[in-house]
């Protein structure tokens, strides 16, 4: 006997007042094992941090509803136009469709900016109102984090105030990104429609411990909670040999951190850079100032990295955008000093070649140094690129950090300050806009429960039943759609010219067809089913089975499946969720009519 995972199973009915049914044929579920099976069969949607329900959006798209696709992602991400650009695409990467054998991803991310790209111009968005709690909470930081929280927190009722020490809202989204990636004026409305809702936001205001600046103190005094967003707003520093960190690299003509290299650039300061330009770093700040190193004249940019390509943690498509843009990728090198010539100017970078090392925990390999392998690289201009860091000396009292120096918070957001919250980056450390809202969004619920004394809101599932499968087998064989661009030698001449030009309809049509709806739970119903193996025969992947058991987990989910290799061992025919490609083939040829569709799917309901 054999055993696979579990992945389908009848869905648990709603005896309690948790689950209560809102009409015959549609109800709510808190089931564990309801619960599990979205958590499991979902992967797109599970690895997305705001758990965004994707497939429902696409499936709006294919129906060419786009408003509607636009609402269920603001209803997660708040910000779909934007993410639709820059996200990092988590979901992309655990897409069924990308699976072995079942080609490439869904252009995700691609879709979710044909929503906000294609959607009517007169579409009206519609929100749930709270009536007002009386309670008023400030935000420190109107980043994508602040911005998420302070946008559920009006829709809960509650008097929210941003303070942003920058001219304009949106934090590294406004002054680190690059226009040629997100436009500004698409983010400028999509920060009003988060905001719109009472949201009181200062900008140009600090808080800190300056003459002039807000303190912590004052802020704990006249509001009732405090969310810390500030992000990571420091440069990690270059350890160079014989220098302490940072002892040298920032005070060299020539050189500087591109994060304060954007920062300036998008502040409107003008900025200039020499003939070859070396970037240090493999992240998103690196490609992006790589690209616009290019667009300010620059002829040769040369992007520098400890390991290999294969590891950088961005998106294969905007390395691709930096290579046909003529950046060069140099791997498995570690900068180690910086040369400079009689004028204190910087003319290379000596390096220590690499060899890959083993796993490191977040799933990188390692950079193992070769002794005696040190080179140069000439350049006129370096660009350090290789992380930001949280500071926290604007606060006026200390909080616990971790061991990464980010604040440390409970299960609430709550920091070691009673009623004040940190959320996103500040937490986390430099990570992505769609994390950084995740857990600003998770951490609104948190102050929510601790303002009102009581949960008011949990995540359920919502099941209701499909009448006849949503796609076909053909679909499978699309090929992946890739999103336009502006041509090259016009787009390098211009810092705000944007790069992807976006789907049109048709384009938008036929990705959305190649989504697999895994939201679609295909279940067998075992006291019509007559063993007659029609479903097994035209299944096109192995996706149907004979069973003789499930386990159930510890924690109430389904467990593995118990295969039956002989039939008088065989106690139901269980369709594997886990397997199956929605194709609707094996309900199509059922005599009985036994196999039924039902659209399993999280939503956030009150209590």
């Amino acid at each position: 006997m054999t055993r696979s995972p579990v992945s389908g199973g009848a869905a648990a009915k709603p005896p309690t007042a948790d689950n209560k049914s809102t009409d015959a044929s549609t109800y709510y579920s808190s089931d564990a094992r309801d619960i599990g099976w979205v958590e499991q069969n979902i992967p797109c949607q599970t690895a997305c941090p705001a758990g965004t329900n994707i497939p429902a959006y696409i499936w709006a798209i294919m129906e060419g509803e786009y408003g509607s696709a636009y609402e269920i992602n603001r209803e997660a991400n708040v910000l779909p136009g934007v993410l639709g650009r820059i996200c990092s695409r988590p979901c992309e990467a655990k897409c069924r469709h990308g699976w072995p054998g079942n080609g490439a991803s869904v252009n995700i991310c691609h879709l979710k900016r044909a929503s906000a790209d294609l959607k009517h111009a007169g579409h009206r968005i519609t929100e749930s109102l709270y009536s007002p709690s009386g309670k008023r909470v400030a935000i420190i930081g109107a980043g994508p984090a602040g911005v998420a929280a302070a946008h559920d927190l009006s829709l809960l009722g509650h008097d929210v105030t941003i303070l942003e020490r920058e001219a304009e809202p949106g934090g590294m989204l406004r002054y680190g990104i690059p226009e040629f990636r997100l436009p500004r004026d698409t983010l400028r409305i999509e920060l009003h429609n988060a905001l719109r809702l009472g949201v009181e936001l200062k900008t140009g205001v600090a808080v800190g411990n300056g003459e002039g600046e807000v303190s912590l103190a004052e802020l704990r005094r006249d509001f009732d909670a405090v969310l810390l967003a500030a992000g990571c707003t420091a440069a990690l520093d270059l350890p160079l040999k014989d220098e302490a960190p940072g002892g040298r690299a920032d005070r060299i003509d020539g050189v500087e951190y591109g994060f304060d290299f954007l920062l300036d650039l998008h502040r409107g300061a003008a900025r200039s850079v020499g003939k070859r330009v070396a970037v240090v770093g493999a992240g998103f700040t690196a490609l992006d100032c790589a690209r616009v190193a290019l667009r300010l004249g620059a002829e040769e940019v040369m992007i520098h990295i400890r390991t290999g390509e294969e590891y950088i943690p961005v998106s294969k498509e905007e390395i691709f955008d930096a290579k046909r843009e003529h950046v060069h990728i140099n791997g498995l090198r570690t900068p180690v000093d910086l040369l400079v010539d009689d004028s204190g100017h910087v003319r290379a970078v000596e390096f220590v070649q690499n060899r890959l090392g083993g796993w490191r925990p977040n799933g990188r390999r390692k950079a193992i140094p070769i002794e005696g392998s040190e080179f140069t690289v000439g350049c006129d201009t370096v660009l350090i690129a290789i992380g930001q860091k949280t500071v926290h000396d604007f606060l006026d009292t200390d909080i616990r950090l971790d061991r990464w120096d980010n604040a440390d918070v409970d299960d609430r957001g709550m920091t070691s300050i009673d009623g004040v919250f940190a959320a996103g980056d500040y937490v986390k450390g430099a990570s992505t806009v769609i994390a950084a809202i995740g857990h600003a969004r998770e951490v609104a619920l948190g102050i929510d429960t601790w303002l009102m004394g009581r949960e008011r809101r949990r995540k359920m599932v919502r099941i209701s039943p499909v009448d006849k499968p949503q796609r076909e087998r053909t679909f499978d064989f699309i090929p992946q759609q890739h999103m336009p661009t502006e041509d090259i030698a016009t787009r390098c001449q211009s810092l705000t010219r944007e790069v992807e030009t976006g789907y049109d309809a048709g384009l938008a049509f036929e990705e959305s067809k190649r989504c697999y709806l895994c939201n679609l739970s295909y279940q067998i119903d075992p006291d019509n089913c007559i063993f007659c193996r029609a479903c097994i025969d035209v299944a096109p992947k192995n996706c149907i089975k004979m069973v003789e058991g499930i386990g159930i987990n510890a924690d109430g989910t389904y467990g593995d499946l118990i295969e039956a290799g002989e039939w008088n061992r065989v106690g139901a025919i269980w369709i594997d969720n886990n397997e199956c490609i929605r194709c609707g083939a094996c309900y199509h040829v059922c005599p009985t009519r036994c196999i039924s569709i039902a659209r399993k799917e999280f939503v956030v309901r009150d209590v």
